[in-house]
């Protein structure tokens, strides 16, 4: 495990750290990237993924492309099923400060397979290839490619398709160790990860299950990848890139976020999006206010609260009448514990989760 506190070499492109944050759709914009960066400051974060040749067609370069200057290393990833319009559109994301393109290969969601992209290239080998040397051609910083192990139980090609993406100039590989068919049910099939590190030269990234810690210790041990990537473990939880950057650099387990810390990132969230998408943020924030809310006494309650949120001062005053809830119980739970001083229930509250 020594070297996974090493950087990573992603082409010409070193990262200091072996713990990604996924793009997701509809997740990962500026706000949700800063949160991350917060607490993982060296790790590759990513933009939700943007559809090539939409491009084509804006006189703007779109806010889901957007890149704050001090948030690297990040990536901007796309797709599609055109070459020469991924070719084009890596060359725009270059220009917004991207530091490697990503290519979407594993989407499972029906509206993206239907037009061709996603996990349906999985199918299309050759269209895939095609894909992955137009960019690479296109652009001079590392293209990287994201997919499944296939399409289904019964079409599982990593292997050939991994050598593939290899072959045609990609860097480095993400792979969830689930198939299309599957989408986000049952478990990742991390074996089919390790299998395909095995013949590959390039970086291979493991993806699925990671949701704490001890399961991107377990992956990395059962697959011998060389980092992981977090995807819906940091749905209302920004904190875990961080903590598993901290133990491979460290061997320290970090302890979780506590109830009260989380709620706190849930408010920050919120005014973060009003500030930068107004009225749409706050819708926007519903789903990521209820992701916040697990894990606690009155957790059901206050995600119904928050799903309908309508405005910033709404939803803060509604978290603030949480957290001092929390506090509140905490302090009984001192009480009948034994703890009598101020200090230690100062200390005690800081625990609690």
């Amino acid at each position: 495990m020594k070297r996974l506190s090493t950087p990573l070499k992603i082409g010409n492109v070193e990262v200091n750290s072996r713990v990604f944050q996924s793009p997701l759709s509809g997740v990962t914009d500026l706000v949700f990237r800063r949160l991350v960066r917060r607490y993982a400051p060296e790790s590759m974060t990513y933009t939700e993924m943007v559809q090539a040749s939409s491009l084509q067609h804006l006189k703007e370069v779109p806010q889901i492309m957007e890149v704050d200057p001090d948030e690297h290393p990040i990536s901007i990833q796309l797709f599609d099923c055109r070459p020469d319009f991924l070719g084009e559109a890596a060359k725009l994301a270059v220009d917004q400060g991207s530091d490697t393109i990503d290519l979407n290969m594993g989407c499972p969601v029906n509206k993206i397979t239907r037009k061709g992209g996603g996990s349906s290239l999985l199918r299309q080998p050759e269209v895939a290839e095609a894909i992955v040397e137009a960019v690479a051609n296109a652009v001079e910083v590392p293209v990287t490619v994201k997919t499944r192990i296939g399409w289904s139980d019964e079409e599982i090609n990593i292997l050939d398709f991994a050598r593939r993406m290899q072959n045609a100039g990609a860097q480095m590989l993400t792979l969830h160790g689930r198939t299309r068919k599957q989408g986000y049910r049952g478990k990742a099939k991390w074996d089919w990860i390790r299998r395909v590190k095995e013949v590959l030269e390039i970086p291979v990234i493991a993806n699925g299950d990671i949701n704490s810690v001890e399961s991107a210790i377990r992956c990395l041990e059962e697959t011998g990848a060389d980092g992981v990537m977090c995807s819906r473990g940091t749905l209302g939880y920004p904190f875990l890139v961080g903590e598993i950057d901290r133990y491979l650099k460290t061997g320290e387990v970090p302890p979780p976020a506590t109830a009260i810390e989380r709620l706190e990132c849930a408010k920050e969230h919120l005014q973060a999006l009003w500030e930068y998408k107004g009225e749409r943020g706050i819708q926007q924030s519903r789903k990521h206010l209820a992701w916040y809310c697990k894990g606690f006494a009155g957790a059901g309650a206050l995600r119904d609260q928050l799903s309908r949120v309508e405005s910033v001062a709404s939803g803060c005053e509604i978290i603030d009448a949480a957290i001092d809830r929390l506090r509140e119980s905490t302090l009984e739970r001192c009480v009948s514990s034994g703890v009598s001083t101020e200090g230690d229930r100062a200390e005690f509250a800081t625990c609690y989760d």
